[in-house]
């Protein structure tokens, strides 16, 4: 999961950007509102926004405004010590998506964060699952036919971002963008290693990794395992 943190407090910023990058997430920071405007408008696929509202430059709220006026759909949470009725409502009708006040603990972030990008792909995607590959956001943990799955951390940041994305290509660049940090020299080939890795693990146990020629990897649930969970015709 890709996430833009756009923050101006740096003490703040450099703690959750390692917290949250901990947790699996890649993250992108900028402290400025100018720099954030810069990025939104770039070719990077984010999954979600954290914003604070007192930026230098532009305002969250400018920002907010400026990213729903272009009709742009990325989940935004705004992350702010202005905790007011009246801040939160305005928020929230200029087209936020969830609000947190500081202080916040760090495992509230990583969930609102979560139930965000699981609203955003739609009623079809309610919870992170594919077939018989469940993930538990709370323990962290893969379940495949609800046994633990034992992965390595780059199997697994990998296998969360196909199963975030199920039915979905990601191409080797999205991969890499949410797998690898920006420290991180990454041939290709590397992404082709852990997807046979993968595909070893997961093989005939009702779900798989689908190479779409030109569009990249998919993980999709087995054509018998969806007829078994087809109802019998009446």
């Amino acid at each position: 999961m890709r996430i833009l943190l756009v923050e101006d407090e740096h003490q703040l910023a450099t703690w959750l950007s390692k917290a949250l990058q901990q947790s699996g997430f890649r993250v992108d920071w900028v402290d400025h509102g100018g720099l954030a405007e810069r990025a939104l408008a770039a070719a990077h696929d984010y999954d979600a926004l954290v914003l604070d509202l007192g930026l230098p430059g532009r305002s969250g709220r400018q920002l907010l405004q400026s990213l729903r006026a272009r009709d742009l759909r990325l989940p935004v949470l705004i992350l702010t010590a202005r905790d007011s009725l009246a801040e939160r409502v305005d928020s929230l009708n200029e087209g936020a998506d969830d609000f947190l006040a500081k202080p916040f603990a760090l495992a509230e972030l990583e969930a609102r964060l979560t139930a965000l990008v699981r609203r955003a792909r739609g009623s079809e995607h309610p919870r992170l699952a594919c077939g018989p590959l469940s993930y538990d956001t709370v323990t962290r943990q893969f379940l495949l036919e609800r046994e633990p799955l034992a992965l390595s951390p780059r199997e697994q940041a990998l296998l969360r971002a196909l199963l975030q994305r199920s039915g979905e290509p990601l191409s080797k660049q999205q991969i890499i963008d949410r797998v690898f940090s920006d420290d991180d020299d990454v041939l290709p080939s590397a992404i082709d290693v852990l997807v046979h890795r993968l595909r070893k693990r997961l093989e005939q146990r009702g779900v798989h990794i689908a190479t779409y020629r030109g569009l990249g990897y998919a993980l999709e649930e087995d054509a018998r395992q969806k007829q078994q969970q087809q109802p019998p015709d009446a």
